[in-house]
């Protein structure tokens, strides 16, 4: 089976033979599935008066625990992300009072960020529907299969994580 990916390969075989193209089939296809992936999570989202950051940043929140409150530092290194990243998403959420902002009592200089009920509520609320799109995405391969792609990724991008 041909795809839009095998086109361009052809295309790049033709116009360039003496290149080795191959890395192309895997880089465009993991290119093509993010983006069908983000799309897919981006319509589940918005169902819920979310985005991709918001969802992120609420449910890192939820899954560290009660009572649900996080250091900035320590929110921006479980979402993976920057903290100037965090900064721009927490005021977005302060705004709607999905998140607050409180003193860290263990340093008065610091700030936790909290997880409000409303918060809570949305974030619950949109996760059932999240995992349903990411299992939808998922079917065409088998638990196996699953198994290896995780594993093959994790080869991929194992050196950066920690």
């Amino acid at each position: 089976m041909q795809d839009r990916v095998d086109r361009i390969l052809s295309q790049w075989h033709a116009e360039k033979p003496e290149l080795d193209v191959s890395p192309m089939a895997v880089i465009g296809r993991l290119s093509r599935t993010a983006l069908l992936v983000e799309s897919r999570l981006a319509g589940t989202f918005t169902t819920h008066g979310l985005d991709a950051s918001s969802f992120d940043v609420l449910a890192t929140l939820l899954r560290s625990g009660a009572p649900y409150r996080l250091a900035p530092v320590d929110l921006a290194r479980e979402a993976m992300i920057s903290t100037s990243a965090v900064a721009q998403r927490l005021n977005k959420l302060e705004v709607r009072d999905l998140v607050r902002r409180e003193a860290n009592p263990h340093d008065g200089r610091g700030t936790l960020v909290v997880l409000t009920d409303a918060g809570r509520d949305i974030v619950e609320r949109a996760l059932p529907d999240h995992l349903e799109t990411e299992r939808a995405l998922i079917a065409p391969l088998s638990a196996a299969e699953q198994a290896q792609l995780v594993s093959l990724l994790q080869r991929i991008t194992g050196a950066d994580e920690s």
